[in-house]
């Protein structure tokens, strides 16, 4: 049976924890670890609840590789499915190194003190990983991740040449909060408040945060909401592993009340990732908020609504103009149900799972470090269908993929 280490007992971890477990016949052994252990055990019983395993827990520092590798040898894991956070991939990945295991993350390495996310450090290390026969796949997550296998998919199955793509990412949920983030606050504001990049005739092109904006109508009557062109890292890796696309663009729905929320921290300087002295002690202001925020993992309590993530996607198919959407729908209410989570830690803990049991079965296993698009879909598209992302699509005409036009 395979043992696998699950790093991290944030809302995606529990997630991922509930996935694994209720899939035996590939998971076998499930330990969960983090620097807190009494989340772990906190998760573990909500998943003997649900599920009726027993998974063991333990304690680590991800910031030392050494303990880290110690940990995975002592369960005896093939596998470390790293859902911790982005600032310690580097070190996880160091450690199965060491430990001589496979890796698979959610999201790129991002050092802590730059606000910067990107895959060189990660793909840097791929002549190691080869060297060392052991496999890392990177950003299994729902973005990146699923929609890197819907664009795969999609040119496989539906085009010659992919010349465009708009991945759009709305969340019609409302949590009744004040202000929240649908995940780690300290990431999700970072991300938020980078410079926007998007990729257009061969280059990366910087403006200004969320400076583009338009209305999008969801399918299946999720609502119209706002969209904000943002830089996400699944651009980097699409557009150079299908190097046919000409512009690639990220789009994310924010309400009104978050962004007057950012705008007001980010003006009275809670957002600042550098350390300020407060009574002596330095403390870095975006970590404090952190701290005062709703836990992300606690929001499925209260959470209505439904996401919707999908792409928009042109280009040709035997000479002639074609565009199509695939899509996924995923209900809050539904998520909390069976995991007791909201649908955001939902679409990223569903495919860290899947695209671990990809790996355990050896259809997405090789050495070196590789990312989502660069394996074959159709295993995983099946997958998403099995275990709770069930996913459409439909044919647009040109003009409607223009204009995301898509209900």
């Amino acid at each position: 049976m395979n043992k696998v280490l699950l790093i991290g007992a944030g809302g995606v971890g529990s997630v991922v924890a509930h996935k694994c477990a209720m899939v035996p016949e590939v998971f076998g052994e499930i330990t969960l670890a983090s620097r807190t252990k009494s989340k772990c055990d906190a998760i573990a019983a909500e998943v003997k609840k649900r599920t009726g395993r027993d998974i063991a827990t333990a304690q680590v520092d991800a910031d030392d590789p050494i303990q880290t590798a110690e940990l995975i040898r002592k369960t005896g894991a093939t596998l470390v499915i790293n859902v911790a956070l982005p600032y310690q991939d580097l070190t996880i990945m160091e450690a199965c190194l060491s430990a001589g295991v496979d890796y698979l993350d959610t999201a790129n390495y991002e050092p802590k003190d730059v606000a910067k996310f990107e895959y060189s450090w990660q793909w840097a290390l791929h002549e190691q990983w080869l060297g060392a026969d052991r496999s890392a796949l990177l950003g299994s997550g729902f973005d990146p991740g699923v929609t890197n296998v819907f664009t795969a998919w999609a040119l496989k199955h539906h085009f010659d040449q992919i010349h465009t793509l708009d991945i759009i990412d709305v969340n019609g949920g409302n949590h009744g909060k004040a202000f929240a983030t649908n995940f780690n606050p300290e990431i999700n504001i970072r991300e938020v408040t980078a410079e926007c990049r998007h990729w257009e005739d061969g280059q990366f092109v910087e403006t200004a945060p969320m400076s583009k904006h338009q209305a999008f109508t969801c399918p299946e009557g999720v609502g119209t909401y706002e969209i904000y062109r943002m830089y996400h890292e699944e651009l980097e890796s699409l557009v150079k592993h299908i190097p046919t696309i000409k512009r690639a663009q990220f789009w994310m729905s924010f309400s009104p009340n978050y962004l007057k929320h950012l705008e007001v921290l980010q003006n009275v300087g809670m957002t600042r990732i550098d350390p300020v002295v407060y009574n002596g002690v330095e403390i870095i202001p975006l970590q404090f908020l952190k701290a005062v925020l709703p836990d992300p993992g606690e929001l499925g309590q209260t959470t209505k609504g439904k996401t919707c993530i999908g792409n928009v996607i042109t280009g040709v198919k035997d000479g002639q103009p074609k565009a199509i959407y695939i899509y996924n729908i995923c209900d809050h209410e539904a998520c909390f149900a069976e995991v007791g989570s909201q649908a955001i830690s939902y679409t990223t803990g569903v495919p860290a799972m899947i695209g671990a049991k990809q790996m355990l079965e050896g259809k997405w296993r090789k050495p070196g470090v590789w990312n989502m698009e660069q394996y074959d879909p159709d295993s995983f598209m099946a997958d998403l269908n099995v275990h709770g992302l069930p996913w459409q699509f439909i044919e647009l005409t040109p003009e409607q993929a223009a204009g995301f036009v898509v209900a």
